[in-house]
């Protein structure tokens, strides 16, 4: 490939041969081949501002390998897709590759490629700013959802989501959630895409700051709303967190699961082999029995054995929720109950066979703790309470696991007229609700846990209630009129943060994120933005067309770069941006050094010369 024939771009005069350059280049529509490319330099000796000679290098080699790179842009989109949009492993990704395209990578420039798309794609995303925000402005706005994820505390990734076209504004990694860090990111979404009509958040004290900080710059009226999802969880961690504690601990005081499952091994061990005959017996039993009668032998042992299995698989009474939403130690107290009241049904009956019999008097003494023992009994019926005020709650709000995904819908599509009057009607409701919540408080008496239950639910309405609502938008003229709504929760955006932890898991096969969620990059959730069609038109017109763009985006750099920076500056895309937790993984094995830890211990052995001074 020779280089371009052509005028200098500065003084228009002639050019000449500077050098020749062999380069081994490796592409995905090629494979791998050696490219020599001609340099041409201004014969008048033209140089830019920055100090650099003007040259001309190969347009159809810039237009398919980044500039120094070996591997074209074709290759690091088809891998930078294969690791954030399919999630594969890098070993899945190198075996496709080499069975495909007879290209073979090592697994650390698979990695490599895969970060340099991303930061492609950032730069991409920032410079593409203008044309999506005109198309958020068609729309009549769009409403800003932020929320944060993190494993364990570590590699926060804060999200500025668009609900109405379901975009990913923008995407960070963050030390914490502090306002202080997200303030400037929110700024930053501002200058890109306009002033939003609405901002939902969760209830986290940071987030709050932030969005009202924001708010107070643009000297509009904004509506600040708080996801009605996080109020719900909110409101019902405080009501019964510390019971369903207490429950918890008598739980494992008592060794109730692990008698259970201790049960099961042994009486799966006593039947081994015989199972899968002996459980259609036992659902015969199950299905035809009219009186409360033990089958004998092993058929007995398996029905015991089956009422134990029973109360373990107390999780299938939730629907998946997590807590508060699902109470499963409750659900666990339920069936213990219900088994222990079974086992005496059973034992009213004389049991003719020795093992049975003692079998089941085995599971009943494991049981016996939990309706016997006051403690268990007063716990559960302050969470039953409690939790029956949180349903109340629930209900009035419309978050069911029946309802929730209707109305969500039904609000993230568009803003019909039933639409707006359900949640009109929520409003009153809840209203209603408050009222009904201060007039049924006991003043005094011995009703004080049902006191402070009710206490806490209007503090959190007192609080919260004025962000609760104000989904419904009026649309500019120039959009079209009319009114569109907001969606309720961030359920859009906690969905994308389960569908990458899910991804995530899959890749890695590990269950607890901590390690991979400090080392993902930050642009990583401006990935899913191309499984979104309108983004992708808007953007690049097609995922087929992103190598163009990317080699477009970095000739533009390039040439703005040459104009200003100083010749022996780095080019910014080869250099990786990292982001530091609390305690990035390059310090804690600095102070996890032997030498470090005796240092300290002999500084604190020391005897100081003078008393030490206390400092006010």
């Amino acid at each position: 490939m020779d280089g371009v024939e052509g005028p200098c771009p500065r003084c228009s005069g002639p050019t000449r041969v500077q050098k020749s350059i062999r380069r081994h280049v490796v592409t995905l529509a090629h494979g791998g081949f050696v490219a020599q490319e001609t340099v041409r330099v201004c014969a008048s000796g033209c140089a830019y501002p920055s100090g650099r000679r003007v040259t001309l290098h190969s347009s159809s080699l810039a237009e398919r390998v980044a500039p120094g790179a070996t591997y074209g842009y074709d290759l690091e989109v088809h891998v930078g897709l294969a690791r954030f949009v399919h999630h594969l492993q890098r070993e899945e990704i190198r075996r496709e590759l080499k069975v495909t395209y007879g290209i073979e990578l090592s697994s650390g420039q698979t990695s490599l490629l895969a970060g340099r798309f991303l930061r492609h794609l950032e730069a991409l995303h920032r410079s593409r700013a203008a044309v999506l925000r005109a198309a958020l402005a068609q729309d009549g706005g769009y409403p800003l959802h932020i929320d944060a994820t993190g494993e364990n505390g570590r590699g926060t990734l804060f999200v500025a989501y668009a609900g109405w076209r379901g975009w990913v504004l923008g995407s960070w990694k963050i030390v914490t959630e502090r306002a202080d860090q997200i303030v400037p990111r929110l700024r930053e979404v501002r200058a890109s895409f306009g002033v939003p009509c609405a901002i939902v958040r969760d209830l986290g004290r940071a987030v709050i700051l932030a969005a009202k900080e924001l708010v107070a710059e643009i000297e509009q009226d904004v509506p600040v709303l708080s996801c009605h999802l996080h109020f719900l969880k909110d409101v019902g961690e405080d009501l019964m967190e510390s019971s369903y504690d207490q429950l918890r601990r008598l739980f494992r005081r008592f060794a109730v699961r692990a008698g259970l499952h201790s049960f099961v091994r042994d009486l799966g061990r006593r039947l081994d082999g015989q199972s899968p005959a002996l459980r259609d017996e036992v659902a015969s039993w199950a299905e035809d029995a009219t009186e409360h009668i033990l089958p004998a032998g092993s058929a007995g042992l398996t029905t015991v054995r089956s009422l134990a299995l029973w109360i373990l698989d107390y999780p299938c009474d939730g629907h998946h929720l997590g807590f508060p939403f699902d109470r499963p130690y409750l659900d666990l107290y339920e069936r213990c109950r219900t088994v222990r009241r079974a086992t005496d049904a059973f034992r009213r009956r004389p049991i003719a066979d020795r093992t049975v019999r003692r079998s089941l008097q085995r599971l009943a003494r494991i049981l016996d703790a939990v309706v016997s023992d006051a403690t268990f009994a007063q716990v559960v019926n302050t969470l039953a309470e409690r939790a029956s005020l949180f349903d109340q709650l629930r209900d009035v709000l419309r978050l069911t696991p029946r309802s929730e995904p209707k109305v969500l819908s039904e609000a993230a599509r568009c803003s019909s007229e039933q639409a707006v009057a359900e949640l009109r009607d929520i409003e009153k409701t809840l209203g209603l609700f408050t009222r009904s919540l201060r007039k049924r408080r006991p003043e005094r008496g011995p009703a004080q846990s049902a006191r402070e239950a009710i206490d806490l639910v209007l503090d959190h309405l007192d609080r919260h209630g004025g962000s609760l609502f104000g989904h419904i938008i009026h649309l500019p003229e120039e959009a079209g009129g009319g009114i569109r709504l907001v969606d309720r929760t961030n359920n859009q955006e906690e969905g994308l943060f389960h569908g990458i932890k899910h991804r995530e898991r899959r890749r890695s096969g590990r269950k607890v994120l901590s390690h991979d969620f400090e080392h993902l990059p930050g642009p990583v959730a401006l990935a899913c933005n191309l499984t979104r069609p309108d983004y992708v038109q808007l953007v690049c017109g097609s995922l087929a067309e992103l190598p163009c763009r990317f080699a477009e985006l970095d000739l533009s750099r390039r040439t703005n770069l040459l104009e200003t920076l100083h010749a022996d500056m780095p080019w910014p895309l080869d250099q990786a941006q990292t982001i530091e937790t609390c305690v990035a993984k390059l310090d804690r094995r600095f102070v996890r050094t032997t030498h470090l830890r005796r240092r300290i211990e002999a500084a604190a052995r020391s005897r100081a010369p003078h008393q030490a001074v206390a400092v006010s």
